[in-house]
C-alpha cells in the first residue's frame, strides 16, 4: 500500500460527510442572522445628509429590491446564493460583490496564509527551544516576550513597525500596494503586514509547543525510546515532535480563520484594498450585500478549516476515532 493510499485510508469518511452536511444549515443560520441584523441596523446604503426626492427614493428602491416585503428580499438573497450571486454592491457603481470580494480576497489570503506559516514555523522552533530548556534564563526569556507578543494589539505593533522600518530605516514601504506602474504585491510592501499579523501567533504557538514539548518528554513512548539507545536528538526528532505537533494542527484551522479576520485591522492600517477593507467600508456606508459577502466568505473559511484540522488530527494520530 503505497502512502497517499495508506493516509487516503486514515481520513474518517463518514464523520467529513456528517460534518459537510451540518455545514448547510450552519451557513444559512449564519446567513439568516448576518442579513436581519444588517437590516435591523439604523440608517440605508443610500441615506444621505440630503434626503432623496420621492419619486428618485421609490425608484432606487424598486431598482434594489427595496420595496418588496423583508422575507421575499431574504428569500430572494438566498436564492441569489444558492447559484453564486451575491448581488450588486449599492456603493461601488459598477460592480458586483463577486467582483469584490475577487479583488479583495487574493490579497487577504496571501496575507494571512504567509503570516501563519510565519507564525507556524517561528513560534514552534521558540516553543520547542524554551521547552527543552524547562526553567532557564533561555526558557524565561521566550516566554516573556510571547506574553510581550499576547498582549500588544496588532494596531499598536503595526504603526511601530511602519515607523521604524519603513519611515526610519526607509526599508519596506509605508503601505499601500506601490505606485504606478509598479503597482502589486511584492517583498517591499508586503513584509510589514504578514510580520503584524504573524506576531500573535508566534507568541501563542510558542507557548502551546512549549508546554506541549514538556509533556511529551516526560511521557512512556519517549522514556522507551531512551532505553533503545537511540540518542536526543534521534528522541525528540522521532518521537517527541510529531507527538508534540498534535495540539498545533488542531489550534491551526480556526487561528487561520482568525488570522483571515484579523487581517481587517492590518489591511486598514497598511492601506491595502483587500478583504476586510471591503468589509469596514461596506458596514460603515450601510453596503449590505458587500458585508454579506464578507461574512459569508468568512465563515465559510472558518467552516472548512475546522473541518480540515480534524481530519488531520484523526490521520496523524490513529487514537483519535470520530466514528
Amino acid at each position: 500500500m503505497s502512502t497517499l493510499q495508506r493516509a487516503l485510508s486514515r481520513i474518517p469518511w463518514a464523520y467529513t460527510i456528517r460534518r459537510l452536511l451540518i455545514a448547510i444549515p450552519t451557513m444559512l443560520a449564519i446567513i439568516t442572522m448576518a442579513f436581519f441584523m444588517m437590516r435591523a441596523a439604523p440608517g440605508g446604503p443610500f441615506d444621505g445628509e440630503r434626503k432623496l426626492p420621492p419619486a428618485t427614493e421609490a425608484a432606487v428602491a424598486a431598482k434594489f429590491g427595496f420595496d418588496k416585503p423583508l422575507h421575499e428580499q431574504y428569500l430572494n438573497y438566498v436564492g441569489g446564493i444558492l447559484t453564486g450571486d451575491f448581488g450588486p454592491s449599492y456603493k461601488t457603481l459598477g460592480k458586483s460583490v463577486n467582483d469584490l470580494i475577487a479583488d479583495g480576497l487574493p490579497l487577504s489570503l496571501t496575507i494571512g496564509v504567509l503570516a501563519m506559516i510565519l507564525g507556524i514555523t517561528v513560534g514552534t522552533f521558540l516553543g520547542v527551544f524554551a521547552g527543552l530548556r524547562q526553567n532557564t534564563a533561555a526558557d524565561y526569556s521566550v516566554m516573556g516576550l510571547a506574553m510581550a507578543g499576547i498582549s500588544i494589539p496588532t494596531f499598536v505593533t503595526g504603526p511601530i513597525l511602519i515607523l521604524i522600518f519603513a519611515l526610519g530605516a526607509g526599508v519596506f514601504a509605508v503601505g499601500g500596494l506601490g505606485t504606478y506602474p509598479n503597482i502589486g504585491m511584492n517583498w517591499h510592501n508586503m513584509t510589514l503586514p504578514v510580520i503584524t499579523l504573524a506576531l500573535p501567533q508566534i507568541a501563542i504557538i510558542s507557548r502551546l509547543m512549549r508546554a506541549s514539548i514538556i509533556e511529551t518528554m516526560r511521557s512512556n513512548h519517549i522514556r522507551t525510546a531512551r532505553s533503545k539507545g537511540l540518542s536526543e536528538r534521534q528522541v525528540i526528532a522521532r518521537h517527541a515532535l510529531p507527538a508534540a505537533l498534535l495540539p498545533l494542527i488542531s489550534y491551526a484551522g480556526p487561528a487561520m480563520a482568525r488570522v483571515m479576520t484579523g487581517s481587517v485591522v492590518i489591511e486598514k492600517i497598511f492601506g491595502l484594498p483587500g478583504l476586510g477593507s471591503y468589509f469596514v467600508d461596506g458596514a460603515l456606508n450601510r453596503d449590505y450585500t458587500l458585508v454579506m459577502g464578507a461574512i459569508i466568505v468568512y465563515a465559510g473559511f472558518i467552516v472548512i478549516l475546522n473541518l480540515v484540522a480534524d481530519i488531520l488530527y484523526a490521520m496523524l494520530d490513529p487514537k483519535v476515532k470520530y466514528d
